[in-house]
């Protein structure tokens, strides 16, 4: 059972996944004393929620709402690149010391189901399937020892990729950060329902077609270590959202390339986790 966060009758809300077809929103009294899911999260409160609606909540039929990222509202989104041999090995650049991070805006990000929005000067759009980590106690110096205590939970994430902007420069904000060229979801897991993550299994898939296939356990920078070096320098803080790289087979590197165009389906499927579906449409 997952947690998510949709439009239903007007208004954002949130709530627990029961299947594919349906929801439970949260209860009115729940929502009165945290207002979004990230407050949820950073009240310890993913198990009160999940009792809430299995008591009181309402049943939203998929069809009638429309799904948001799994944290709308995240303080900080950042992203690790070049973590897995594999998509190393293919953009043929050294072994490193420390993991490569950027950062990623909440617009430049899309909900499962939702379309991701190629810009119309470019051609060269790219997928790039992604394990997420949600924060759920925040702090600094955490220690990789302690690090899966600071986890919520887990997600699917594409984070899409304009490519030509990607390499205007040595520095890669502007490609990864244009409005819904990203996706983040369906659904929130709990750690403690995930269990031994490095077990999953990612796979993208463009169009039916398996473009990329990976265990979480080729990572080169490991869930601890990443949460390590990221509060060294920052605070992390509930509901912050931290994707960790994808592996080898993005379309840039292919021969010849694989771009996402208008019209395609792509998903990212991780074991557990459910599948992140997004069609791919032209920006107004």
């Amino acid at each position: 059972m997952g947690f998510l966060s949709f439009e239903w009758d007007g208004r954002q809300t949130y709530g627990v996944r029961q299947d594919e077809g349906s929801y439970l929103e949260a209860p009115a009294a729940f929502r009165e004393q945290f207002p979004d899911l990230k407050s949820v999260i950073a009240a310890g409160q993913l198990a009160g929620l999940k009792a809430a609606a299995l008591a009181q909540g309402a049943v939203v039929p998929a069809g009638q709402a429309r799904l948001l990222p799994v944290i709308p509202n995240p303080g900080k989104i950042f992203c690790v690149g070049l973590n897995y041999k594999s998509h190393v090995a293919e953009m043929k650049r050294p072994d490193a010391d420390h993991p490569a991070i950027f950062v990623r805006f909440a617009d430049s990000l899309a909900a499962a189901d939702a379309a991701l929005q190629r810009p119309a000067f470019s051609d060269r759009f790219d997928y790039e399937g992604e394990l997420a980590i949600v924060i759920g106690k925040g702090g600094r110096h955490i220690s990789q020892a302690d690090a899966f205590d600071h986890v919520a939970g887990y997600a699917c994430f594409n984070d899409g990729t304009v490519r030509d902007w990607q390499r205007h420069t040595h520095q890669w904000t502007p490609g990864k950060n244009f409005p819904v060229t990203g996706a983040f979801g369906p659904c929130l897991v709990p750690a403690d329902e995930v269990g031994d993550v490095n077990a999953l299994t990612l796979q993208t898939r463009l169009n039916g077609q398996i473009v990329q296939q990976a265990s979480l356990d080729d990572l080169i920078f490991t869930i601890p270590v990443i949460v390590e070096y990221l509060s060294r320098f920052t605070p992390l803080a509930a509901g912050d959202v931290i994707a960790t790289g994808t592996p080898g087979g993005v379309g840039d590197k292919r021969n010849p390339p694989l771009y996402m165009q208008d019209g395609d389906l792509v998903e990212v499927e991780i074991t557990g986790l459910g599948i992140l579906r997004n069609t791919v449409a032209q920006a107004a």
